[in-house]
């Protein structure tokens, strides 16, 4: 959905490099983040994505290029941009031997004066509030993630950053931190920019994504849109079936592969996908859902052996 808000870029990078000695590990990046974003910065380990998380946290200093946060050059602002933004680099740290609560305390107290009111908030939105007067040790590695979230609430940011949140995690942290991830966008309407080298995690999660690899963009833009090229394989939810089969059997460049349970499977040639969609809703049929099989891991693998046009 392409609204005001997702119009509106909060973070834009213009030719951004980082050389360590002889070798780029980030080059010439030209990133663009909407306000209300999921957006991740996909790429294996070692691609450059640590290396420009912290050159857009301040945390590094760039060979080349430029950073825009709010419509402020970083570098030239940078308190006062970086006070709307929140960053946790790699893992969350606390002091073990303090509670949940007394951490948060803490570490809020930091930047400004914190009311316990707001500490229980950010507890509770982050599953923890029942937890909050237990000891930081006793809490599992996914526990401290979301305590590292619950932190970054705390300085009510219009953007926060995340670095491998789910790395390490079992499978049941990482669902819950993707699952708060998904709430922060829903209920806050939050920006949020995350690094990732898991795929399925990404399909879940993000609206709009960049793919970097040795330290150079190859692709960027809409998860849906970027998974739709060169799909030739496409499942379609439409009412009344029979009418859809009917239509569809007609047409020389689609092939239907099933039907059932109000789902067509369907084959078509490339670039049919959009013309196949309003041909069904021109004829009146209800199309409620029409996307590609072809998966990000699919997507991602392609395009970083360097086989896709994209």
């Amino acid at each position: 959905m392409e609204d005001s808000l997702h119009k509106e870029v909060v973070l834009r990078t213009d030719g951004l490099s980082k050389k360590f000695g002889r070798r780029w590990a980030a080059k010439d990046l030209n990133l663009e983040v909407h306000r209300g974003d999921v957006f991740c910065f996909l790429g294996p380990n070692g691609a450059g994505k640590s290396t420009t998380i912290r050159m857009i946290l301040t945390l590094l200093m760039p060979t080349a290029g430029s950073i825009e946060m709010f419509g402020m050059d970083l570098h030239k602002n940078r308190r006062a941009v970086l006070s709307r933004v929140c960053g946790i680099v790699e893992k969350a740290d606390f002091y073990l031997y303090l509670s949940a609560y007394k951490n948060l305390e803490i570490l809020g107290s930091m930047t400004r004066r914190i009311e316990k009111r707001e500490i229980m908030e950010a507890l509770e939105e982050v599953g923890l509030k029942a937890r909050a007067f237990e000891k930081v040790k006793t809490f599992s590695h996914g526990m401290k993630q979301r305590l590292g979230i619950a932190q970054a609430l705390l300085t009510k940011p219009e953007l926060i950053i995340l670095d491998e949140p789910t790395a390490g995690l079992d499978p049941q942290g990482t669902k819950e931190v993707r699952e708060l991830i998904k709430k922060l966008f829903r209920d806050r309407e939050m920006t949020v920019f995350l690094s990732s080298h898991v795929l399925s995690e990404v399909e879940l999660v993000a609206t709009r994504m960049a793919v970097i690899n040795r330290g150079e963009l190859i692709a960027q833009g809409s998860v849906s849109e970027l998974l739709a090229k060169e799909a030739t394989e496409y499942s379609i939810e439409a009412s009344p079936l029979e009418a859809a089969l009917e239509l569809m059997a007609k047409l020389p460049w689609a092939k239907i592969l099933s039907a059932q349970n109000g789902k067509i499977e369907v084959h078509l040639e490339p670039g049919h996908s959009s013309e196949l969609n309003r041909f069904l809703v021109n004829h009146r049929i209800e199309v409620s859902s029409f996307y590609p099989h072809r998966t990000l891991e699919d997507f991602f693998l392609k395009i970083t052996e360097g086989t896709s046009e994209i």
